[in-house]
């Protein structure tokens, strides 16, 4: 693992630093109190302490995610979140940690926004943190200057304190705590959620989950106490998808719990092609309360 991340991880039972051990093939993470955790053959490391109590998106997800991300239809959150990223990079007093900054991505799916940013950051290494499997399989090799852990977003980060300069959390969950710990009091958390129009046109015909009109509220709550909201804005393109990318979509997102696969798959054959509809997503720029 690059020093320069491994520096910055924690065990998750003591909170001591670790280093990697070898023992022939296979490779883990110490600490001095002798917990260790393995690395999986695909190359991310096991970071849970303890069993989570889910498994988080199913591989059919995963892979769906991974064809929608690929075809490049939400590179324009991408772009925005890279952007915030440089932005904070650059403000006047911003302290990174030791020339390279970190970016850790909570709840990173397959890694692919956290690779993004990360191309646009060359002196940054990055860190994928997710509780799927099959999602932390791709993350670990989206970008070569990022790893990959298993680990539970809702309990401790394996990540030392005021460690990490841009936190990502895309259409994740909010550890709002846990989060300002692990900040750099001159970095910031930036939050993708999505905007009410989001999708609206795939909601009536295809019986889909609305988006909450509370979302913002949740947002704030989550993060209340930690956080102020430094800026907010919404990022809208519009999609043109095929009735294959439209089932890859459904796939990829919460109503895939939900919906039946028989009459999902009725209900999108009768679309006509193309079908259009609206991206949109709200990024918040959050910046952590002093501590103290």
């Amino acid at each position: 693992m690059d020093p320069r991340i491994l520096d910055r991880l924690r065990c998750p039972v003591c909170g001591d630093p670790l280093a990697e051990a070898t023992a022939g093939t296979a490779r883990a993470l110490r600490c001095p109190r002798r917990h260790s955790f393995d690395f999986a053959r695909q190359g991310y490391v096991n970071l849970l302490a303890g069993r989570t109590p889910h498994a988080g998106d199913s591989a059919e997800m995963v892979a769906a995610r991974a064809d929608f991300l690929a075809a490049g239809h939400y590179a324009p959150v991408a772009t925005a979140l890279a952007d915030a990223a440089r932005q904070v990079l650059h403000r006047p007093g911003n302290t990174g940690s030791s020339g390279h900054p970190l970016v850790v991505d909570a709840g990173a799916g397959t890694g692919w926004y956290l690779a993004a940013v990360l191309a646009a950051l060359p002196d940054a290494v990055g860190l994928a943190l997710d509780v799927a499997k099959p999602a932390l399989r791709r993350a670990a090799r989206a970008h070569p200057r990022a790893a990959a852990a298993l680990a539970d977003t809702w309990q401790r980060l394996p990540l030392a304190d005021g460690s990490t300069t841009v936190l990502l959390n895309v259409f994740a969950p909010r550890n709002g705590a846990e989060f300002h710990r692990v900040l750099d009091p001159t970095g910031a958390l930036l939050v993708v959620t999505p905007a009410g129009e989001h999708l609206a046109e795939l909601v009536g015909p295809l019986d889909l989950l609305r988006v909450d009109p509370a979302k913002a509220d949740r947002v704030a709550g989550s993060l209340g106490g930690h956080f102020t909201e430094e800026s907010s804005t919404v990022h809208r393109a519009r999609l043109d998808l095929t009735r294959t990318e439209v089932a890859t979509l459904v796939g990829m997102g919460p109503s895939a719990w939900h919906a039946d696969p028989a009459r999902l798959a009725e209900r999108i054959a009768a679309l006509p092609e193309p079908v259009t509809a609206t991206l949109a997503v709200r990024l918040g720029v959050h910046r952590p309360h002093a501590t103290g």
